[in-house]
């Protein structure tokens, strides 16, 4: 039975039939109706810590989709699913393909710092200050990047940044 019809609650049932009724009405090729129902099916297994199902979902509409921006939120989703699984070598290659597609994705950015960041921190507790401090400038690398296109977002990066004096101040003018 597809996901859409396995939905329970009123909010999941009500972006269902939302969804459905666009789809139709939508005046665009099936192939992109079917990239946009298999990605809805991946958000909705993702939201219920059904990973395997959601990514199989994921994988089809990446399959079909050709707009390379809704192609960067499909991979940016499975990167999120690698990176819960403590799979981070893959998420770092899908936030890297998604920023490929649309350089301005401030979540991959984060993510992608954050994973560096927990790296560094695995560095310094095992002693290897060198590595750590690698790991933490790359990290700064990606939050500043997503501080300079949302300037408003990332405040605790933006702490890290100045505490850490890993903050330019001329980034922000």
């Amino acid at each position: 039975m597809p996901r859409t019809q396995r939905n329970d609650n009123f909010i999941d049932k009500s972006f269902t039939v939302m969804a459905d009724i666009i789809l139709k009405i939508l005046p665009t090729k099936q192939q992109a109706k079917e990239a946009f129902a298999y990605y809805r099916d991946g958000m909705s297994a993702q939201a219920d810590g059904e990973y395997a199902e959601a990514m199989e979902n994921y994988e089809e509409a990446l399959r079909l989709e050709e707009d390379p921006y809704d192609k960067s939120y499909i991979l940016y989703n499975m990167g999120l699913i690698h990176a819960s699984n403590g799979e981070h070598e893959k998420a770092l290659g899908r936030y890297s393909e998604a920023l490929e597609l649309n350089p301005r994705m401030t979540q991959a950015l984060n993510n992608t710092a954050v994973i560096y960041h927990y790296r560094g921190e695995q560095a310094e507790a095992a002693g290897d200050s060198q590595q750590a401090d690698a790991m933490y400038d790359e990290a700064a690398k990606y939050w500043m990047e997503a501080i300079r296109i949302a300037p408003n977002n990332y405040i605790e990066a933006q702490n890290w940044l100045k505490t850490s004096g890993r903050m330019k101040l001329d980034m922000l003018y």
